[in-house]
């Protein structure tokens, strides 16, 4: 008799896990690649070990009950915030959210950049009929530089609806990923390749500051905001911003646009604004930053 190997040889259909094959089925790659449980404090809880501060400490948590956005609403009232750019809600939530609270909410779709053409015609329709006001981009969670060219779909789909494109443009702590996804860099090739684009760097390119700053001077539509970084540090000697805050005070005013990022620091947004407000920024580029800037961005004039 025959020795025989067969290398393949599938699974009875009874034995398979319906979530599985549905799972991977239309998806590139190895089919059922699933995750093994990680070391503690390994990936994106390695941020809960480099950032032990009590104010940071339970930043995102806390009890469900929390007026939603409607106390927030009254919050930004309260602080003179007129908009904001609102992240976290899915983008099903886009139409509700405007018709709930209009004008008071800018609202990023955000996609995955293998799904190719079918994210460029829901991007176009959450836009046309949802009031999607831009696109967010984030390397850290997806693993793909901005730069990558199945993302250009969408930026070219951008530009033709003349909405801007926020990405995530930063170092990041999650241990189980390269640290510089966000570097700046990746930025220069979508500015070259889209001169048109509206783009902003979300989170401001630390620690390649000086990166930043020669980038924003090189591209026209490029432009900055301060999210998830607390102003104190920004004028702080050694902190590694001692350039931005030189020409985001001089030849960059116009370029730079405040994230407040409260949820990140447990205060109110009265404070952080005060906190901007003590920086050594001329009376006129603070107003620039904390308002004009992003209403010159979005065409609020």
């Amino acid at each position: 008799m025959s020795r025989v190997i067969d290398m393949e040889i599938s699974l009875p259909h009874s034995e398979a896990n319906p979530d599985l094959e549905r799972i991977a089925r239309g998806r590139p790659g190895t089919p059922f690649a699933q995750s093994l449980p990680r070391p503690e404090g390994y990936g994106f809880a390695n941020y809960g070990n480099v950032f032990r501060s009590k104010e940071t400490a339970g930043a995102g948590k806390g009890a469900t009950d929390d007026g939603g956005l409607v106390k927030l609403v009254e919050d930004m009232d309260r602080a003179g915030i007129q908009r904001g750019l609102l992240v976290g809600a899915e983008n099903s939530a886009t139409g509700r959210i405007h018709q709930a609270h209009p004008g008071r909410f800018f609202l990023f779709t955000t996609f995955d950049p293998l799904d190719g053409m079918r994210a460029v015609r829901e991007f176009e329709r959450l836009v046309k009929e949802e009031g999607a006001n831009g696109l967010r981009l984030s390397a850290l969670y997806n693993g793909v530089p901005a730069n990558d060219r199945r993302y250009y779909p969408l930026y070219a789909k951008a530009a033709e609806l003349d909405v801007p494109v926020r990405i995530y443009t930063a170092m990041n702590y999650a241990n189980d990923r390269p640290y510089d996804l966000g570097h700046p860099r990746y930025l220069d090739d979508v500015a070259v390749d889209f001169p048109e684009l509206r783009i902003v760097a979300g989170l401001a390119g630390w620690p390649w500051v000086n990166d930043m700053v020669g980038l924003l001077r090189r591209h026209p539509n490029l432009y900055v905001d301060t999210a998830a970084h607390h102003p104190r540090y920004f004028s702080q000697p050694g902190s590694g911003w001692e350039q931005f805050i030189q020409f985001g005070n001089t030849l960059l005013q116009d370029k730079v646009m405040v994230g407040l990022s409260r949820y990140l620091f447990g205060t109110s947004f009265e404070s952080i604004i005060e906190q901007y407000k003590e920086l050594p920024l001329k009376e006129k580029v603070l107003e620039k930053w904390l308002y004009g800037n992003a209403a010159e961005f979005f065409r609020l004039n």
